[in-house]
């Protein structure tokens, strides 16, 4: 390789980390950044003197836009991978200029929607082999060299756009080349004939090219709806051409993802998509998102097509970027309109079908008594004890779960081996226990309980002779004992948290000394006292974390997380329920032991210390509430 190639080859690997660098053929790539000064406002971009190589990303900005360039002529065979290494962080339409640096036949077999694969940092090609090198039983072939490409794995995002984290491993796969005639014919030029299948990116650059969002589905069975994460471009996707919004209607209409497909269902008839042709959807001067589908739905009845319309609703509402009062959907042949949902509409399809905003937390108080604290506001108040034998000093209780609707309580007593369940706004008597455990010890009984939006209680009890899952139907009545598969080999619970949806679990579970975070999907067949309950098909959401201490959901795929993470302090984060990590940044807050949120996001964090109980209002710091006291909860 000449001299310029080894200079390129130096830019490039320095700009390799946090996001590659465009040291190829640096007065070529091009990056549209303004990434610094976007928040002052970009007055204007230069139209004249040179371009020189910038890094492809930094820290995942979403500002920075990546114009990869075509190979040059006579190009040598690192410049051809490291270009289109390059090419795969772009984002033009049909990835023409990556498909420049392969042959015409993998160009053509070649799918970058079927899978992404995220590594830790970009991947890095070693220096090429020859095929003989590779493997000596091939024949020598002189024109055939292979790129070994390494890195660490840490998620992919399938053909459903869902994401899965993985805990790091060795990523390895290969690039060959082989040399062909040039256009005109005169000459050979190097090009990639074999590949893996999709994407390969880095981190950085992944965060710079997707967002999460949330598509609806309903809860099988059910009138409610449930947040199901994906990940979709940020801008225009290459393969579709659609925008954010487009994209986000279209991954609904496709369909849950593959995990919690099991306990969801679509209310679009199947084969429902958008209208042929349809790349680009706007939303009127009426804040009107109109949505034009295929003949598949036709013919579907107003209730359907209402809940059709929800679906889109939702999942247009957590589009930052959107303001969509309501939804139109429109026959086939584009004019008719099948029906229309607005804003003001919403709540007759929330699991919570109240109205009340659930702001109130609640903590156990030093005597052993539940009581309120404030609701979120900046005055501090005092605690105080809730109603009936849980606040009256009748039972020392040690950890509580608040029904949803804030007429019940769950509390676990005794050392952690009785659950009873009790009013928390009427003086009654002390119910007998609903689920007693036979631990020997206080941390072998049972967990802290917690209510589903079913209004069924959840418990675990850790017993090592006789571990058990329990849910209790309305939280009255026999519990229930949940089929969980995966609670044997020593796995103990040490914490539930159960969605309000009801179709989704966040466990803490220890195993061998070390606690981790799982999602459980929870499918249930029948009703009442005579229903079938499992909790299966768990996911690792953390496995980049070496320990988790608490959690809470935080909204309808959110959960608030403390753990550590890969041997570093321990911290406060937000988690998506696929274990992908949010951009929101949670203050330090030092010796936590418990945290907890509520499903609404706009209600402040709370959090148990070993100075009492804080709280953490939007855009503040966190702020002492108590000096005493520990488990804070909100309903659910």
């Amino acid at each position: 390789m000449g001299a310029d190639h080894r200079q390129h080859s130096r830019a490039r690997s320095a700009g390799r980390g946090t996001g590659r660098g465009l040291g190829l053929r640096g007065r070529q790539a091009v990056t549209l950044g303004c990434a610094a000064v976007l928040l002052a406002g970009c007055a204007s971009m230069p139209d004249s003197g040179d371009v020189t190589p910038v890094k492809a990303s930094r820290q995942g900005d979403s500002q920075v836009r990546v114009y990869p360039v075509p190979p040059r002529d006579n190009a040598e065979p690192g410049e051809i991978v490291e270009g289109f290494l390059e090419a795969m962080t772009g984002d033009d339409p049909g990835f023409a200029t990556a498909r420049k640096y392969l042959t015409q036949q993998a160009a053509q077999s070649w799918r970058p929607e079927e899978r992404t694969t995220v590594l830790s940092a970009a991947p890095v090609p070693q220096a090429g082999r020859s095929r003989q090198q590779v493997d000596r039983d091939l024949p020598r072939d002189p024109q055939s060299l292979v790129y070994p490409l390494s890195g660490q794995k840490i998620a992919t995002v399938d053909e459903r756009h869902a994401y899965r984290p993985l805990a790091p491993a060795p990523y390895s796969e290969t690039i060959r080349l082989v040399q062909q005639r040039s256009a005109d014919g005169k000459d050979k030029e190097w090009r990639i004939d074999s590949l893996p299948q999709g994407l390969v990116v880095g981190e950085s650059d992944f965060q710079r090219n997707y967002k999460s969002v949330n598509t609806y589905y309903f809860a099988s069975g059910k009138n409610w709806v449930v947040a199901d994460p994906v990940y979709i471009r940020r801008r225009q996707d290459p393969v579709t051409k659609m925008d954010s919004l487009t994209q986000t209607v279209k991954a609904l209409l496709e369909g849950p993802t593959t995990w919690l497909q099991p306990v969801v269902e679509s209310r679009f008839p199947e084969g429902t998509a958008l209208g042929e042709g349809v790349t680009s959807l706007t939303i009127d001067d009426r804040n009107t998102l109109k949505v034009p589908l295929n003949g598949k739905a036709d013919n579907v009845g107003r209730d359907q097509c209402r809940k059709m319309a929800a679906q889109i609703l939702f999942t247009v509402g957590d589009l930052a970027s959107t303001k969509v009062q309501q939804v139109e959907l429109l026959h086939s042949d584009g004019r008719r309109a099948l029906c229309v949902l607005g804003e003001d509409q919403k709540p007759d399809f929330y699991a919570d079908h109240t109205s009340a905003l659930r702001e109130t937390p609640y903590f156990v108080t030093a005597e052993g008594r539940l009581a309120q604290l404030p609701a979120g506001t900046k005055e501090s108040g005092d605690p105080r004890p809730v109603y009936g034998p849980f606040g009256n000093g009748q039972l020392e209780i040690e950890k509580a779960a608040i029904s949803r609707d804030e007429q019940r309580a769950a509390a676990v007593s005794q050392g952690g081996s009785a659950l009873r369940v009790a009013s928390i706004v009427a003086d009654v008597e002390l119910p007998e226990a609903l689920v007693t455990s036979r631990g020997a010890k206080a941390e072998d009984r049972l967990s802290a309980p917690s209510w589903d939006g079913r209004n069924d209680l959840w418990v675990a009890d850790r017993d090592p002779a006789a571990p058990r899952l329990l849910m209790v139907p309305g939280g009255t009545g026999k519990p229930l004992t949940v089929t969980a598969p995966w609670l044997t080999g020593g796995v103990r619970v040490e914490e539930l948290r159960v969605s309000e949806d009801g179709v989704r679990i966040a466990l803490r579970l220890q195993r061998d000394g070390k606690t981790t975070l799982h999602m459980g999907r929870v499918e249930r067949q029948g009703s009442g006292d005579r229903q079938k309950v499992a909790v299966v098909d768990l996911q690792s959401i953390a496995p980049r974390m070496d320990s988790v201490a608490s959690v809470s959901w935080a909204g309808p795929s959110r959960l608030v997380v403390l753990g550590k993470l890969d041997g570093g302090v321990q911290q406060i984060r937000y988690l998506l329920t696929d274990g992908s990590a949010t951009v929101a940044v949670i203050p330090g807050l030092n010796q936590v032991t418990t945290v907890a949120a509520a499903n609404e996001e706009r209600v402040p964090l709370v959090a148990a210390t070993d100075d009492g109980i804080v709280r953490l209002e939007g855009g503040a710091n966190w702020q002492p509430v108590t000096e005493h006291g520990a488990s804070p909860v909100y309903p659910g």
